[in-house]
């Protein structure tokens, strides 16, 4: 393949950089209330991602330092992460994780992994004696209510990137239809099957690696 233009790869979180989802973790260890009926009126197409998150972590009253306990030494990242993002590196390729997780653990786990470097898009954080303030704000600043990953893809083709696109869950469905590469795994394997929309499948980032030294 034959690079024609400057790259960016956008890469998911939960789920794909990390082996499980961190945000039902400490929904399960935290939220006062059904978290999961919420989820599945979201699953259901009845509510956007962000009104989700929104609405599920209104529910926990755990102060950052408890969520961030639960987590520590826990969170298994998918063999190969580190060597991925060095490839893009060594490729000139610009790396950047764009989720609808939480900023703050998000962080938190990048850190813990040395790679706290790494370009982070990702729903902002407040800690307030009430609650958690979710909040998802797009590439213009402007507060985004669904279609956050979406938003991004859009302004990076804006800016005459050519995007690989690294996924795993139903939200990574339609901004990956927009991407010229997709690796895939998960539900958003399973929906690039079903609608015949080209991929990669991988289970770790050793196979994403093999196929982009040929980039």
């Amino acid at each position: 393949m034959t690079e024609v233009r400057k790259t960016l790869v956008q890469c998911d979180f939960d789920g794909t950089i990390t082996e499980e989802d961190v945000s039902f973790m400490m929904l399960d260890a935290f939220a006062d209330g059904d978290w999961r009926r919420l989820f599945r009126e979201y699953q259901e197409g009845k509510m956007s991602v962000g009104h989700f998150n929104m609405e599920a972590f209104a529910m926990v009253k755990a102060d950052r330092e408890s969520l961030l306990r639960l987590i520590r030494g826990k969170m298994m990242i998918r063999p190969g992460f580190q060597e991925v993002v060095a490839c893009c590196h060594r490729k000139g390729f610009r790396f950047v994780v764009v989720s609808n997780g939480l900023d703050f653990y998000i962080q938190e786990i990048l850190e813990g992994i040395g790679m706290a470097y790494i370009e982070v898009f990702a729903a902002r954080t407040r800690f307030h004696a009430e609650g958690l303030e979710v909040q998802y704000v797009g590439p213009d600043g402007s507060p985004l209510d669904e279609d956050f990953k979406g938003a991004y893809v859009n302004s990076f083709l804006g800016e005459g990137y050519r995007i690989i696109y690294m996924g795993n869950g139903t939200s990574d469905i339609l901004p990956a239809r927009q991407c010229h590469y997709v690796f895939a795994t998960g539900v958003l394997l399973d929906h690039c099957k079903q609608t015949n929309l080209d991929c990669t499948s991988f289970t770790d980032f050793n196979e994403v690696v093999k196929v982009l030294e040929h980039f």
